[in-house]
């Protein structure tokens, strides 16, 4: 384990905790959303202790964030990461928006910038 990987991370054997114990064994989010919703911090803070794994969501809903992206971000499964998302949530500390939809989401335009984005990122 390094240092910068914390007491949850191990070099070797990656997260220690499962999915699972981050959402207090919870598979369903109280906010529906999709892996494309955007997601804002409102600058609430939010009451009470949520964990190391809500804050870390909190930090990257500075700017308007997929859902998707904060999920990678965090390592988590795109349903554990709804789940936190949810409780920031319901505490007020974020909202969410619905996509913005493209007229005819299989344009090829749009497909072409979705792999370009894609290719950027590895």
């Amino acid at each position: 384990m390094t240092g910068q990987d914390g007491p949850w991370l191990d070099s070797a054997a990656g997260r220690l905790v499962r999915p699972y114990t981050i959402s207090n064994g919870r598979t369903r989010p109280s906010t529906a959303m999709d892996l494309l919703t955007l997601v804002m911090a409102t600058g609430t803070t939010p009451l009470g202790y949520l964990g190391p794994e809500h804050a870390q969501a909190l930090d990257l809903c500075e700017d308007p964030t997929t859902v998707a992206e904060i999920a990678g971000n965090l390592g988590l499964p795109a349903a554990v990461a709804k789940v936190l998302l949810s409780d920031l949530v319901d505490c007020g500390a974020v909202t969410t928006k619905p996509p913005m939809l493209h007229d005819n989401p299989t344009d090829r335009s749009l497909l072409e910038a979705v792999l370009d984005g894609l290719r950027r990122q590895l």
